[in-house]
């Protein structure tokens, strides 16, 4: 018998000064029994990081086909493909012939996922933006999280400022280039 995934009730008021976006947002979350929390985490805030018309979460881990949030436009072409972890070169590769903005969100050490995409072919490999947090931030964040929770979540100048029932964490978003 095959485990079922978790669900996880978000609320999150996004406050991006610096990409002036200012919503509300109510998410169900499904953490795949073999998905970590720090994996999860990472995944919700690429959604907020990201967020924009025609974004959604997918199966992700369920669909190794599919990153694990997609950008479409009102005609269903993707036009953002953002991965989380450590995606392989074969798929970042795909996936930058495929959407006109491709990014990696990794909860991972940095120079393992360089180390490992270092020297393959990647289209536009220099137009993919890798980002980490600093810090514990991520351990922190899955810490925390629980079935239900609000969060508040605002960005300035890369520096993200969040409050998790009633606790802050902040970090900086490190941006790295292949």
């Amino acid at each position: 018998m095959a485990l079922s995934s978790t669900i996880y009730n978000v609320s999150v008021e996004l406050n991006d000064v610096d990409r002036g976006v200012y919503e509300s947002l109510a998410l169900r979350l499904a953490m795949h029994p073999s998905e970590t929390m720090e994996y999860m985490v990472t995944r919700l805030l690429a959604y907020c990081l990201e967020y924009t018309e025609g974004i959604e979460m997918t199966t992700g881990l369920s669909d190794g086909d599919e990153p694990a949030i997609v950008v479409r436009d009102l005609t269903g072409k993707v036009t953002g493909w953002i991965e989380v972890g450590l995606p392989d070169a074969d798929r970042l590769h795909r996936a930058s012939k495929l959407a006109s903005r491709v990014a990696v969100y990794t909860h991972r050490e940095m120079r393992i996922l360089l180390g490992q995409l270092e020297g393959r072919r990647i289209h536009r490999a220099d137009e993919i933006p890798i980002y980490s947090f600093a810090g514990n931030f991520i351990r922190d964040l899955a810490e925390k999280f629980e079935r239900r929770v609000a969060i508040s979540l605002s960005v300035t100048e890369q520096h993200v400022y969040l409050d998790i029932g009633g606790e802050s964490l902040t970090t900086v978003i490190e941006e790295h280039r292949l």
